[in-house]
């Protein structure tokens, strides 16, 4: 399987840190009104690990975190900020799957899946919710977020993310054109400049599963769960517990 991540992930944490100091706080209080009180956590689609320190300042309680990713590019990051950081290393366990396939446990406290939905084609979007019905403890919730477009359409070509680390200056750049009936192809353009001027550049295309909230909860209500938004509108954050708890 093509890893979409194999050449831009040396950019990603830095792209990405912007939208998890918004994230990071609604994550952690998300967490703390699951109200299962014990079990391991799932991060599924954990990424460079943004989401596992959030959910490890979240629950302090020394609870174990299964991070599970699919690109060892992007593990790399991962295990590093994993091994750097005391209490992730004595905590985390990062895993080299992928969604679909891994094997969880079952008594969970929570599973967060955040940033990765798009890229479940809608059979593996299913088995998730499969997941999130049957592997959490009572009480235990799926921490998913549903980001534009939820549609395919096209979304014109604009910088997301900027940083500067010493003397170069990082952008990234985005848009994405309709490529079937409920998927849109992703353009991602990483610019590296000295003093204004190019450096280097690095173009990535990949796939992105689209549905809208009221689609997704309905494919979730089919196995028993209900979701609901939670959190600030522009994060897209949605809490799904069982039907009843």
């Amino acid at each position: 399987m093509v890893d979409p991540y194999e050449r831009s992930a040396e950019y990603l944490d830095l792209m990405m840190a912007g939208t998890w100091q918004a994230l990071a706080p609604a994550l952690t209080g998300l967490l703390r009104e699951v109200r299962a009180e014990a079990g391991p956590m799932v991060d599924l689609g954990a990424g460079t690990g943004r989401g596992v320190a959030a959910i490890c300042a979240a629950l302090p309680d020394g609870g174990a975190v299964l991070a599970v990713e699919p690109s060892a590019a992007m593990r790399a990051v991962l295990l590093a900020r994993v091994h750097d950081t005391p209490e992730l290393r004595s905590r985390v366990t990062v895993l080299p799957e992928d969604a679909a396939h891994v094997a969880l446990p079952d008594g969970l406290r929570a599973i967060v899946a955040l940033n990765m939905l798009g890229h479940l084609p809608p059979a593996e979007r299913r088995t998730l919710w499969v997941s999130a019905a049957q592997r959490p403890a009572p009480g235990g919730a799926l921490i998913v977020n549903v980001t534009p477009p939820v549609r395919p359409e096209h979304v014109p070509r604009t910088r997301m993310a900027t940083a500067t680390v010493g003397t170069l200056h990082y952008e990234g750049w985005a848009s994405a054109e309709p490529s079937g009936d409920d998927e849109v192809t992703w353009r991602m353009e990483y610019r590296v400049l000295r003093d204004g001027l190019p450096l280097s550049e690095v173009t990535v295309d990949y796939r992105w599963w689209v549905a809208s909230e009221s689609e997704l909860a309905e494919e979730a209500a089919e196995n028993g769960l209900v979701m609901r938004p939670a959190g600030e509108p522009g994060l897209g954050l949605q809490l799904l517990t069982r039907q009843g708890e």
